[in-house]
């Protein structure tokens, strides 16, 4: 908070919590020591069904502090489940996450707060890739992944992210609760991400310190994680990223298909005719093809219930195989040999394979501008 901000502040708290007895007490200790006469906090603990007694520290630091409310999950669900329950219960006037652990450090939260309190940002992210405090080095490959996932993502969001991933990460109550999440594990982060570049909120970046923890230690992320990021930042970024990115994404899309469509021709061919395989196999690739967009592509505020959807998109299937048939043959008329005909025709039905999908089969509205 700055010097000159007098109105009274509330900041809401999400502290996930799994298993985590051995730095709880301390962690919350460490985050209440920043409140003042203006800034007010209020702590939800999450418990995501740990097996030792963090349940019990959280006990008894409500019997002590009044400002801390504990919810429990009955079985694990993941750190994003266990967000989504404290997002719902916040009352303060901005939100943000801590995690249990000691790897962050609660006074770089009073600056992250300024930009917020002061009216300029609707969401704050804190960075520990711009090294304005002390950042413990531990794992290279972990440091590695984090910037590839950050690039990835925002050349999907448009936004110029330092570190994506980060725990820091501060709302405007309104915006965050706003936002329906759907992840239950580490994918919170990109959906995040994604979901408030859709929204186009003013988004902040401040620098963090960042002590990191060891496996030893308690540290939870694996290569499964990472995965999982990555198909996040697909499945809900791609849909508004620029248009050159949709396509790229697209070409994997329709080659993915192609490659199915030849495997399982060549698979039916064995038993069949020509014709019946190459019919079967066509429509086995579109069906891949439309799972495809929907898990990565498209698929967000769809315009048509499921069933009709279904319907247009194999219609509009079979009416860009017509088109393929007709330029192939049209080619041929003019001159150009099989391979040629057929390559040409082939690069005009992807694209039109693209924007019937985006503007026919998939049509989405624009989410609310906050700004």
């Amino acid at each position: 908070m700055t010097e000159t901000s007098s109105r009274q502040t509330t900041l809401t708290l999400v502290i996930p919590c799994y298993n985590e007895e051995q730095t709880l007490e301390r962690c919350v200790e460490r985050v209440l020591a920043i409140a003042d006469d203006r800034l007010v906090l209020e702590l939800i603990i999450v418990d995501d069904a740990s097996r030792d007694d963090s349940v019990s520290v959280a006990q008894k630091l409500i019997q002590h502090h009044p400002n801390i409310r504990l919810f429990r999950h009955e079985r694990n669900q993941g750190k994003g489940a266990a967000l989504r329950t404290g997002f719902a219960q916040a009352t303060g006037d901005f939100v943000g996450v801590q995690d249990a652990d000691l790897e962050y450090d609660p006074q770089d939260l009073r600056k992250l707060i300024v930009p917020l309190t002061e009216g300029r940002a609707d969401v704050v992210f804190g960075s520990r890739f711009l090294y304005s405090g002390e950042r413990r080095v531990v794992y290279f490959w972990h440091s590695q992944l984090n910037r590839a996932l950050t690039f990835l993502s925002n050349k999907f969001s448009d936004l110029g992210l330092t570190d994506m991933v980060t725990c820091y990460k501060l709302f405007r109550r309104e915006i965050i609760q706003s936002i329906q999440i759907e992840e239950h594990r580490f994918g919170f982060e990109p959906e995040i991400v994604a979901k408030v570049a859709e929204m186009r909120c003013r988004v902040y970046e401040a620098p963090i310190s960042y002590h990191e923890r060891t496996y030893a230690e308690g540290k939870k992320l694996n290569w499964k994680d990472g995965l999982r990021a990555l198909y996040c930042i697909l499945h809900y970024g791609a849909n508004r990223a620029p248009l050159p990115m949709q396509i790229m994404v697209y070409l994997f899309i329709g080659g993915t298909a192609a490659l199915f469509n030849l495997l399982v021709f060549l698979f039916l061919f064995s038993t069949l005719s020509v014709g019946p395989s190459a019919i079967i196999a066509y429509y086995a690739a579109a069906g891949l093809n439309y799972w495809l967009c929907i898990h990565l592509l498209f698929k967000k505020n769809i315009r048509w219930k499921t069933g009709i959807e279904q319907l247009i998109y194999f219609v509009a299937v079979t009416g860009i195989a017509l088109v393929d048939m007709a330029l192939t043959t049209a080619f041929l008329a003019f001159g150009l040999g099989p391979a040629g005909a057929k390559l040409l025709a082939s690069c005009i039905v992807v694209m039109l394979n693209f924007v019937t999908r985006r503007f026919l089969v998939f049509p989405e509205s624009r989410s609310e501008d906050w700004r």
